[in-house]
């Protein structure tokens, strides 16, 4: 059923006072409140609800969380915490009075995350596109050239080596075993720790051809764990489908060599990739590729997509640029892109201008041209001050929504910002004015 909507009371009452009566009015969350159109959420959200059953989670509430755990950089348990405490998040997502409980769990933000879908969340990015032209954070103009770059979302997996999967597919085998009531031969779970040891000290102290032979070990211990469970599940249907995904994973762990593509790096996120992306302090990054669009002058990002499959950089241009057009409803005059995209696919070949390209540049595109490394230290800010510098988020459905997420946030921080840098404008404009008046007094008064 769609959820309720938020109830304002006109009328006060006697035992409580409201959130505007004891907040500043000119906190910067309150004034962040005030610029985002939450109508765009209750109308975009409404036809994902059925229209029978229990009301659903209030809509705002569930943005304002979404949003404030971004600005923050908060994990949904923290951020949930915060919101008991804080009367400005509560304000912000759409109380009037003080609530000493969250009226939704925690995992509430998970199922709703999964509900709205990456398609849902560019809604969120659009409302704060809209907020920053609104607020005059970003001209209008400024959508209309747009600099486009990729980079790595990095999964949060531990560094993928053969002796840990090894290990770790024999240790869901033995646990998922134990669950459903199936009694191995033997689990090695004795075993698998010492020689799992033993082949990090090999390794450690460069003895290459013994830590070999002890992660050949560990992989004969997942081989015959796993033949041991399918002996045992033989004309078990029923039991079978429980270890499928597993056995399916495990074989596929077993059958894979070094040189090989598409290998699997992980077994609770198989969908992890491993991409090298020239850098000199980390050769190779595990998680998916992702495509940022942020506009050439202000930095401000109009669109992030994740892509699954490391997908060369120049096939990625257009659908980058028609999600930035989709989301802005302003065509795009200009890209700026690196030497990455050369070979690219985008429909109006005129508009892309690649970085060290000389001819055919007017005074005003080769200025913007070098701004176009303005995005490294925009992407710096998503993962050092957000969350696209480690994804917690289960799937590629997860990586496609966080990284949309970390670009709202981003966006949030920016408008902020502004809104600080303006404030602290008024007071010294006020100040100014005020003080000569104080000095005229004072020289009467003598």
């Amino acid at each position: 059923m769609r959820p309720k909507e938020p109830l304002t009371t006109t009328t006060d009452d006697l035992f409580r006072a409201r959130l505007s009566n004891i907040i500043n009015p000119r906190h910067e969350l309150v004034r962040l409140a005030q610029m985002i159109d939450w109508r765009m959420f209750e109308t975009a959200f409404g036809p994902l609800y059925a229209e029978v059953g229990r009301p659903g989670l209030p809509t705002r509430l569930m943005v304002g969380l979404h949003l404030l755990k971004h600005v923050f950089n908060l994990s949904d348990e923290v951020v949930c915490a915060r919101w008991v405490e804080n009367p400005y998040y509560q304000h912000f997502c759409g109380f009037d009075y003080f609530q000493h409980e969250l009226p939704v769990d925690r995992s509430s933000m998970t199922r709703w995350r999964q509900r709205i879908g990456p398609g849902g969340m560019e809604v969120l990015l659009k409302a704060t596109i809209a907020a920053g032209l609104d607020g005059g954070v970003v001209a209008p103009k400024e959508l209309e050239r747009v600099t486009v770059d990729t980079t790595v979302q990095p999964k949060a997996v531990a560094h993928p080596s053969d002796a840990r999967l090894y290990h770790r597919g024999r240790e869901i085998l033995v646990r998922l075993a134990a669950k459903h009531g199936l009694v191995l031969r033997q689990s090695y779970a004795r075993l698998g720790k010492r020689v799992l040891r033993k082949a990090g000290a090999y390794l450690h102290t460069r003895q290459t051809n013994r830590a070999k032979r002890e992660i050949k070990r560990l992989k004969t211990f997942l081989g015959r764990v796993t033949r041991d469970i399918r002996r045992k599940l033989a004309g078990d249907a029923a039991l079978t489908s429980h270890f499928a995904r597993a056995l399916a994973l495990v074989d596929r762990l077993l059958a894979q060599q070094r040189h090989d593509t598409g290998k699997l790096y992980s077994l609770h996120a198989p969908e992890v990739e491993c991409l090298a992306k020239g850098k000199a302090h980390k050769k190779y990054e595990f998680g998916v590729k992702v495509s940022v669009a942020v506009t050439n002058r202000s930095g401000f990002v109009l669109g992030m997509m994740a892509l699954p499959g490391n997908p060369y950089d120049g096939h990625t241009l257009d659908g980058a640029a028609r999600q930035v057009e989709r989301l802005t409803g302003t065509p795009i005059a200009r890209l700026y892109v690196d030497r990455g995209y050369r070979g690219h696919n985008d429909r109006r070949k005129d508009r892309v201008f690649l970085s060290g390209q000389r001819r055919g540049l007017t005074p005003t595109i080769r200025k913007e041209l070098r701004r176009r490394s303005a995005i490294e230290p925009a992407i710096g800010h998503m993962k050092s001050d957000g969350r696209l510098g480690r994804n917690y988020l289960l799937g590629t459905l997860g990586d496609a929504i966080n990284a949309i997420l970390a670009g709202v946030g981003y966006n949030l921080r920016l408008i902020l910002n502004w809104l600080r840098a303006l404030f602290a404008l008024i007071v010294t404009a006020l100040l100014r004015i005020e003080l000569p008046q104080t000095q005229t007094s004072a020289i009467a008064s003598r």
